[in-house]
């Protein structure tokens, strides 16, 4: 075994690029020559385990072997398990300065460096309630809800439980995972009818279940009506197979308890909240949260300002639940002077907490001990979150997963998607110009590099022949066309991607336009200025040695 784990390091990786490129003349020379599949079945499995679902992906076409390897359920769920976890963070689409600004999602790894390209199953107008397993669920503005795995691109559209339902909202929605039936279910909050229709406005008395690769959503009476505002207030979070959410009991502790609702048995519970802290006269009313951290739930809450419900003063309190039998409580972090903002339902990432400040701006503060003061000698700033709007980012914990959604899709219930969907309509159709006429000024910023570059090498090529004959102006001449040199443009021929990127890298990416534009500008009057010398240059010279060559 110790042998085998020594080969896997030292195993060279380029052979399995090369299987993946195409090098060889055809699959089936592959198949008999590819050195990978005369190792034993479980070191291939280590090296595939290895390997980054990008990768994998390509490797599937290589052979027939390989793809049956790759798409059996038990790698891909041993794959999971080590799979590396991501910060996802979600802006969902709104109107700033009147305009349209599409949903969009960045990545953020364990090295806390944030993801270059957009999620491409994330549409303009879906808006995210849950990620499990490294599929998303997105709630759309049509009647279906999308199933998709982020990684893949593979996609699924189930019809909603009611149609044109007043005031639903993404945020009665979940999406959750039992790790012992292995089955991914919806949830959805029905509002209790208005005037013979379901509204989702104060309470609820049904929750609505959809288990994947079933034909229909089931309806779940819930102990008693229960408060919509609760939950859109406080969160939802799906831990180990159950759901969780604040509800009120004006004679439990706080006022608040937890309800569950276990995905396996479709069954309720109340969890009573630890006990509660005298609050303080002079501040305002108390906010509540559910949220995950590391795997476990907790709940959040502070104390707000008295005439502005916004702002968190005091300190807030985290606590999180470790045993369901006692209904045990333990105080995990106490800060003082915390942020306004706790975005769920993973605020925590890596011992670091996650928050937008006033700017927008998303940072992160280290969580060292217990009892913590957040000041800002200890933030730092991740994103930039300008010109989304305030205090409306999520954070979710996700992985990339290779994840099948194939065996759900023969259920009645799977729709296919209109025609004209997200970037397609036409509240869209400005926001795609702009972005074409950046790769268009792009592309014309490139041509003009390489014609600048062809004119410096031609100007110099022109010039050194005066430079080494005319020895009294040599040096003169050489110190400008090295300085033409210098201002030739670098890094030429890098290539654009097709593929779309987030909404940071775009800002990035028109910053570094303009800049080039800017430099291109200095290129062109540097070169002239430099034209303009050298034929002083050589005309003062000619004239002095009375050398009658004509000079333009």
């Amino acid at each position: 075994m110790c042998l085998q784990r020594d080969l896997v390091a030292q195993l060279p990786w380029h052979w399995v690029l090369t299987m993946v490129t195409g090098e060889t003349s055809s699959k089936r020379q592959i198949n008999e020559e590819c050195i990978i599949n005369c190792l034993p079945v479980d070191l291939i499995e280590r090296i595939f385990y290895r390997l980054p679902v990008s990768t994998l992906l390509r490797c599937e076409g290589v052979c027939k072997h390989w793809y049956n390897f790759i798409r059996d359920p038990q790698f891909v769920a041993s794959h999971l398990q080590n799979a590396h976890r991501y910060a996802l963070m979600f802006f969902p689409q709104g109107l700033v300065s009147g305009e349209p600004l599409p949903s969009d999602a960045i990545l953020i790894d364990e090295a806390w460096s944030p993801s270059t390209y957009a999620v491409p199953v994330i549409g303009p107008d879906d808006l995210l309630f849950g990620s499990c397993n490294g599929l998303l669920g997105l709630y759309t503005k049509t009647s279906t809800i999308k199933i998709a795995n982020f990684a893949t691109g593979e996609c699924m559209h189930l019809a909603k439980p009611a149609k044109n339902m007043r005031g639903d909202h993404f945020t009665f929605y979940s999406f959750g995972f039992h790790p012992v039936t292995k089955e991914y279910k919806v949830t959805h909050f029905l509002g209790d009818c208005v005037e013979g229709r379901p509204r989702n406005k104060d309470k609820f008395s049904v929750i609505q279940v959809y288990t994947l690769g079933d034909e229909k959503w089931k309806d779940i009476p819930t102990p008693e009506a229960l408060s919509l505002n609760t939950v859109r207030n406080s969160g939802v979070v799906n831990v180990n197979g159950t759901m969780y959410w604040l509800t009120e009991d004006m004679i439990a502790s706080w006022q608040h308890a937890v309800m569950s609702f276990d995905l396996r048995e479709e069954s309720f519970a109340i969890i009573a909240l630890p006990t509660a802290r005298e609050d303080h006269d002079h501040y305002g009313p108390r906010k509540f949260w559910i949220r995950d951290i590391d795997g476990k739930l907790c709940m959040v809450t502070a104390q707000t300002r008295r005439y502005d419900a916004r702002s968190i003063v005091g300190e807030l309190q985290i606590w999180t639940f470790d045993n369901m039998a006692e209904q045990r409580w333990s105080q995990k972090y106490n800060l003082k002077n915390p942020p306004n903002y706790i975005p769920g339902p993973h605020f925590v990432h890596w011992d670091r907490i996650l928050t937008q400040l006033s700017s927008s701006d998303v940072d992160s503060y280290e969580l060292i001990g217990e009892n913590i003061e957040i000041s800002f000698s200890k933030m730092e700033e991740l994103l930039e979150g300008s010109p989304r709007k305030l205090y409306n980012m999520q954070s979710y914990i996700c992985v990339k997963s290779l994840v099948c959604l194939d065996v759900y899709k023969k259920a009645s219930i799977v729709r296919r998607p209109k025609e004209q969907v997200g970037w397609q309509l036409k509240k869209w159709e400005a926001w795609e110009h702009n972005l074409r006429r950046v790769e268009k000024l792009w592309g014309y910023s490139n041509k003009h590099e390489h014609d600048l570059s062809e004119i410096a090498e031609k100007m110099v090529k022109m010039y050194q022949p005066f430079a080494d004959k005319f020895h009294v102006i040599s040096e003169h001449l050489r110190t400008i066309l090295n300085q033409v040199l210098q201002h030739k443009p670098e890094n030429l021929n890098q290539p654009r991607f097709p593929r779309r990127l987030n909404s940071l890298e775009q800002e990035r990416d028109r910053e570094e336009l303009s800049s080039r534009a800017s430099k291109i500008k200095d290129i062109i009057e540097a070169i002239s200025h430099a034209q303009n010398n050298i034929s002083s240059i050589l005309r003062s010279h000619m004239l002095d040695q009375a050398i009658n060559l004509p000079l333009k």
